[in-house]
């Protein structure tokens, strides 16, 4: 008899009721047999979706098929009675039953009914949004593409600030999930509603909710930031061994980042999708304490960090808008590009930015000067530089996005090099400065360390050819960084702030002549044979003007220098040759610099974001909890429902 008892237990373990049923179920049994009341029974014993979940996944294929009858009864009792789907439902009733299912969660979202209930039917939504990692084959979608009634009652929970503070997040991640179901076909109706929706309050909403969760992600390492650098000496004792935390560090931040998947693909679809959400990039968030926290927070909430005591400052300050928050999250995440999950991460933040900056309304935004923002970037701690963030000051957004890239561009110049992610961020760069050259826009902006920083990816290339020309078509980047100059080059009078910084431009490009001659001299090694020959032949024949500048000032700039007896010049010297040899300068005139391919999903990033939503889809499965709620409560709530 000791053999039947668990190790350490006097009496045999007693099953609950509801899980003899859900076996009995599974066995084939006719549970129902000689009890009437049997249903009206089951529905008011507490579910046990675990055990459920694994009865059915325990059965065979042939089990299952053999099941089908009962399955679907069971399927249409609990439409009637709890409007929860169990997933699975016979082909002849599918429309029907899932019909009348999408009416129940609409009408229930969309009522007066308590938020209990409105979350349990988010939650069951989500469910059937997440019921297959690959969201294409998920065929129990398509009812809900036929019946597109929720999009409505959805967008209204977001519209209002109480029902948003309580399912915002559940809604958005709702509608992303929705929208990437087949979404390069015509046939998906979430698509078509989200490109199309204009409610001022409903993208606010979205926006917010977005917003929310970033800035709660920057809050926390901001907190976790300046707690470090208080701790003065201590901080410099541990950094010896420091390097045994790391790995703890890098998990935790990882876990943060993964949590925000969701709310990243929101920001992506509704940015590409629909240019109406432009505008509220830069709309301050005022009640961004109201919003709902991060995707922790309404699955899985870990405990957040209390908010600054009277007289301590606020790592973030004052309320921020939705593209504020986001260029500060980009400079946490884009950090470390170590690990995949990392790089794709950022490469979803690039090419969310790579959206913005190809639009011209939200280009116009960012340069405005009379929009200013404090934009807090985080630096990556380098030997070469204090590790401390530079103080931050109102400024253009266009501003802070181009610090954004020089920083990306001058922490990332490793053996490990990143092309894809280089090509992302100096692409970035190149859509900004066509806008300015178009629209003829002055930005106030510090060049001198954007070109520096494209001059030191050159260099890099150029000194590190083994390693990176023979793994990376390398030319393709080094010919758009080539084009970035000659754009100013050949129209900087048109935008740069004034004639001097034109003057200084070329003073980098003479001062830093053997970077180009030396990427000229592999450029030719490499366009007489090889694959990259072509994209090698082209960096050849784009470095024309650069050359011309550099062989036709250095020799002045020498001769001033044995005419006047001076073997060293300061740079107002080297400006004054500069300046009166403009005339005898003859260049090429190149077209097209103002030109790039505009972004377009399919089909380069395809197979990314298919990756991306199966990821939120299994963060989404197993944040789904539907053993914590409270059913007593619940049924209180419920009862009072005339």
């Amino acid at each position: 008899m000791a053999s039947r008892l668990r190790p350490g237990s006097q009496k045999k373990q007693i099953k609950e009721k509801i899980v003899q049923i859900y076996e009995s179920f599974f066995k084939g049994e006719d549970v129902a047999a000689g009890n009437a009341n049997f249903w009206d029974e089951l529905f008011l014993l507490r579910p046990r979706v675990s055990v459920l979940e694994s009865e059915l996944t325990r059965l065979s294929s042939e089990q299952l098929s053999a099941l089908k009858v009962p399955l679907n009864q069971l399927f249409a009792r609990c439409v009637d009675v709890t409007d929860a789907v169990d997933l699975l439902v016979g082909l002849d009733a599918a429309e029907r039953e899932m019909g009348r299912l999408c009416g129940r969660c609409a009408e229930l979202l969309a009522g007066l009914y308590p938020e209990t209930l409105r979350s349990l039917v988010l939650d069951a939504l989500l469910a059937v949004a997440a019921a297959s990692e690959d969201i294409n084959r998920n065929g129990l979608l398509e009812y809900l593409m036929i019946n597109s009634s929720l999009f409505e009652p959805v967008i209204q929970l977001l519209s209002h600030g109480a029902t948003r503070s309580v399912h915002g997040h559940k809604c958005v991640l709702l509608l992303t999930l929705l929208v990437n179901y087949r979404k390069s076909e015509p046939a998906n109706p979430y698509v078509v509603k989200l490109s199309i929706l204009d409610d001022e309050l409903a993208l606010n909403g979205y926006s917010q909710v977005i917003t929310a969760a970033l800035s709660e992600f920057n809050w926390k390492y901001a907190a976790q930031t300046c707690d470090s650098q208080s701790q003065g000496w201590l901080s410099s004792l541990t950094s010896m061994v420091g390097n045994m935390f790391v790995a703890d560090e890098l998990a935790t931040r990882s876990e943060s980042i993964k949590a925000n998947h969701g709310v990243l693909v929101a920001l992506y679809e509704a940015v590409h999708l629909n240019r109406n959400f432009i505008a509220t990039l830069t709309q301050a968030s005022t009640d961004a304490s109201s919003q709902p926290p991060s995707p922790q927070s309404t699955l899985d909430r870990e405990q957040a960090p209390a908010p600054p005591a009277a007289g301590q400052p606020d790592p973030l300050g004052a309320p921020v808008n939705l593209l504020v928050a986001f260029l500060q999250y980009c400079s946490i995440v884009m950090q470390d590009t170590k690990s995949d999950a990392a790089t794709n991460n950022v490469r979803q933040c690039f090419i969310v930015l790579t959206c913005v900056s190809e639009d011209q309304y939200c280009n116009s935004l960012m340069h405005d000067p009379n929009l200013v923002f404090v934009v807090r970037l985080h630096r990556l701690p380098m030997r070469h530089r204090k590790a401390t963030d530079r103080p931050a000051h109102p400024q253009p957004l266009a501003t802070a996005l181009l610090d954004l890239t020089v920083e990306f561009i001058m922490s990332h110049l490793m053996k490990r090099f990143p092309l894809d992610l280089y090509l992302q961020c100096v692409g970035i760069v190149h859509r900004v400065l066509c806008y300015q050259k178009r629209c003829r826009v002055r930005l106030g902006y510090h060049w001198r360390e954007l070109w520096s920083a494209l001059m030191s990816l050159l260099k890099f290339i150029v000194s590190n050819e083994n390693a990176v020309v023979k793994r990376n078509n390398i030319f393709e980047l080094a010919i758009l960084v080539v084009n970035i100059f000659n754009l100013f080059i050949t129209y900087g009078d048109t935008f740069l702030p004034t004639p001097t910084s034109y003057d200084e431009l070329y003073y980098e490009l003479i001062r830093m002549h053997q970077v180009f001659s030396n990427l000229y001299s592999m450029s030719l090694r490499y366009s007489n044979e090889g694959e990259h020959r072509e994209a090698a032949m082209r960096l050849t024949n784009n470095l024309v003007n650069i050359r011309a500048i550099c062989n036709h000032f250095s020799p002045k700039i020498e001769a001033w220098s044995q005419a006047n007896n001076q073997t060293s010049l300061t740079e107002d010297q080297v400006l004054d040759v500069v300046r009166s040899n403009y005339e005898s300068l003859t260049l090429k005139l190149q077209e097209s610099l103002d030109q790039y391919e505009r972004y377009a999903e399919s089909p380069r990033y395809s197979s990314f974001f298919t990756a991306v939503v199966r990821s939120v889809i299994r963060d989404t499965w197993s944040g789904l909890n539907f053993d914590q709620v409270d059913h007593a409560s619940l049924l209180n709530q419920t009862s009072a429902i005339s």
